[in-house]
């Protein structure tokens, strides 16, 4: 699944604001890829879940939560994400490509993401191939999930994309 048009103009505009922004946009808010709840509910993992795919003991169950703080707690996240995948990338990458890994560690995790073959990849200086590795990670509870597909297939567009113009296609 490609990143839709309107996905892909907020993504062009926010290039200038860095990864953070662009990571933001691409997660959060109407249309963005996690899609957004305001009251927690069980994930495919049975996982509880609330806003912008926020997980963790901070999810309030039967609380609707404002649009204020599905943004803050999303941005938090983000930021925590951040902190961790930074160090751990020995690499220079530009901006939509630590956006695509912000996604992806926000979903599957700093353990997942410190262990994998694409972190590999990518430190050995493959960074192309490092971006298709995203392709492997779909399954949740052991199985297969097509939501899984189309994240990983844009967070790929998102990592092989140098510049505004890559996304759009130019």
């Amino acid at each position: 699944m490609a990143i839709s048009s309107g996905l892909r103009n907020k993504l062009i505009a926010a290039a200038g604001g860095g990864a953070m922004l662009i990571t933001t946009i691409f997660l959060g808010g109407k249309g963005g890829v996690e899609g957004r709840e305001y009251v927690a509910y069980k994930d495919v993992a049975g996982v509880w879940t609330v806003c912008d795919g926020i997980t963790g003991q901070g999810v309030i169950r039967n609380k609707t939560y404002t649009d204020r703080e599905c943004d803050q707690l999303l941005w938090n996240r983000v930021s925590l994400v951040k902190a961790q995948v930074d160090p751990l990338v020995q690499v220079p990458l530009g901006e939509y490509q630590r956006a695509a890994l912000y996604s992806f560690t926000y979903n599957v995790g700093i353990g997942a993401f410190s262990k994998s073959t694409l972190l590999k990849k990518l430190n050995a200086g493959n960074v192309d191939a490092a971006c298709e590795e995203l392709r492997r990670w779909i399954y949740a509870g052991g199985q297969k999930w097509r939501g899984l597909m189309n994240r990983r297939d844009m967070e790929r567009s998102l990592c092989l994309a140098e510049a505004a113009d890559d996304l759009a296609g130019k």
